[in-house]
C-alpha cells in the first residue's frame, strides 16, 4: 500500500462558517447548521448536465474537475453549512477488483461479486493509490471552497459495503448477504474485517487530503435482526472509529456515523467512540436528545437529521411548517458559549430524492436557519433570567 501525501491545513484558505463543525463538537452556534445527504445530485439540473458532460456517473467520479464542480453546485444554490465530497460508497470495493459500473435506472453493480469462499479468500484491503482520484478530489475541492464551509469526506460502512459486494447490486430482501451471514458467519467476519480495515484507511486518506470531518454511511444496518446488528454492523463500525485519525496537522477531526433504521439501537450507539449520530425519520429527535444528547458541560452526542425527504415534495410553506416542528421537537438549543451541550445539525433522515424541486430546498434552508435564530434568542433570554 502506497503512502499518500498530506495536505497541511496551512495550505488551504482560514474557514469563514464553522457552524457545522462546532455543532459537531457540541459547542454553541447562531443557528442550527444545515446540509442535505446528496446534496450534489439528480435532482439539480446543473449536476444533470455535467454528468451528460461526463459521459457517465464514474466518469463524473473519478474526474477531479468533474467531481469538483458537483460538490460545488449545491452551494451556488443555497446557504448551506458544509460541502460533502461527491463520490460514492462503493469505490472501495471496486478498488478490491469486484468491476464498479452504474446501469442507467438500475443503480449500481459489480461485474464480480463475491459467491463462494475462494472469492472471499481473494479478498485484500486494496491499494490506496486506487483511489488517489478521490483524494485528488478532496484536495481541490478544499481549494475550490475557499474556507466558504468545510468539507465532509464519507465511506460506506463495512457491512453496508458487504451488501452490496455478496449481492453484486442493491437488493429488496437481501438473500445472498443473509444466507451467507447465517450458514457461513466466518466468512461474513472476514469480509466484514477486510472492509473495516479498508474504510478506515480509507477515511484517514481523505483526511490527509483535507477532509475536515468524516461520515459512515451505514445505510443498511437497519436490515438485520437485534443482536445480528450488534455483531456484523455495530462492532465493524467500531471497528473503523477506533483506526481513524482523532486530528490532522493539530486540528481535530469529527466523527459522524448514520444508520438507516438504527433508531432501536440508539442507547447502544452512543458508546461509539463518535462525535455525532445520524438519525432517520423514524427516531422523535427529542427523545433522541434525551437519551444521548448529553446534558450541558456533560458527555453526549451531537444530533443529525431527521426530517423525511418526501416532505420536499409538499408545497414551501408546509415544507417550512415540518422543518419548524423538528426544531421544536429537539428543543431549545444549548447558547451557552462556556461549556458543551446537546446540539443538532439538520439534515434528511436519508438521502435527497432525484425528483425534489429545487426551490423546495431553498424553502427548507431558509426556514431553518430563520426558526433556529429565533430560537436562540428565546433561549438567550431565558437563559439571562
Amino acid at each position: 500500500m502506497q503512502p499518500m501525501t498530506a495536505s497541511s491545513p496551512a495550505a488551504f484558505a482560514p474557514l469563514r462558517n464553522d457552524t457545522f463543525l462546532r455543532a459537531c463538537w457540541r459547542q454553541a452556534t447562531d443557528h442550527t447548521p444545515l446540509w442535505l445527504m446528496r446534496q450534489a445530485g439528480r435532482y439539480l439540473p446543473e449536476y444533470r448536465a455535467t454528468r451528460e458532460r461526463a459521459g457517465s456517473f464514474m466518469g463524473l467520479a473519478t474526474n477531479t474537475d468533474y467531481a469538483t464542480e458537483v460538490t460545488l453546485q449545491p452551494l451556488e444554490r443555497y446557504p448551506l453549512d458544509a460541502a460533502i465530497l461527491f463520490s460514492d460508497i462503493l469505490t472501495v470495493p471496486d478498488a478490491m477488483g469486484l468491476g464498479l459500473s452504474f446501469v442507467q435506472g438500475e443503480g449500481p453493480q459489480f461485474a464480480h461479486p463475491i459467491r463462494d469462499e475462494a472469492d472471499v479468500a481473494r479478498l485484500a484491503v486494496p491499494d490506496l493509490d486506487k483511489l488517489r482520484y478521490v483524494f485528488d478530489a478532496v484536495t481541490a475541492i478544499r481549494h475550490a471552497l475557499a474556507g466558504r464551509v468545510p468539507l465532509i469526506g464519507f465511506s460506506g460502512s463495512p457491512w453496508t459495503l458487504a451488501c452490496y459486494m455478496v449481492e453484486g447490486a442493491g437488493s429488496s430482501d437481501y438473500r445472498r448477504v443473509k444466507t451467507l451471514l447465517y450458514s457461513r458467519p466466518d466468512l461474513m467476519h472476514r469480509i466484514l474485517a477486510i472492509n473495516a480495515d479498508a474504510v478506515a484507511a480509507y477515511l484517514n486518506a481523505q483526511i490527509d487530503a483535507g477532509a475536515q470531518a468524516v461520515m459512515i454511511f451505514d445505510s443498511w444496518g437497519g436490515v438485520l435482526a437485534d443482536g445480528v446488528f450488534q455483531n456484523y454492523s455495530l462492532s465493524y463500525t467500531a471497528r473503523v472509529l477506533a483506526q481513524l485519525k482523532r486530528e490532522h496537522a493539530g486540528v481535530r477531526i469529527p466523527r459522524i456515523v448514520f444508520t438507516k433504521g438504527g433508531g432501536l439501537w440508539l442507547d447502544e450507539m452512543a458508546a461509539l467512540d463518535c462525535e455525532v449520530l445520524g438519525l432517520d425519520w423514524t427516531v422523535n429527535l427529542g427523545a433522541a436528545r434525551a437519551r444521548v444528547g448529553g446534558a450541558p458541560g456533560e458527555p453526549g452526542k451531537a444530533l443529525q437529521g431527521n426530517l423525511d425527504p418526501n416532505v420536499l415534495f409538499a408545497p414551501p410553506a408546509r415544507i417550512e411548517a415540518e422543518a419548524v416542528k423538528l426544531l421544536d421537537s429537539f428543543g431549545l438549543p444549548h447558547v451557552d458559549p462556556q461549556r458543551t451541550g446537546p446540539t443538532h445539525i439538520f439534515n434528511l433522515g436519508h438521502g435527497i430524492n432525484q425528483f425534489t424541486p429545487p426551490e423546495h430546498v431553498h424553502a427548507l434552508v431558509e426556514a431553518v436557519h430563520r426558526h433556529s435564530r429565533l430560537q436562540r434568542q428565546l433561549a438567550r433570554a431565558r437563559l439571562a433570567d
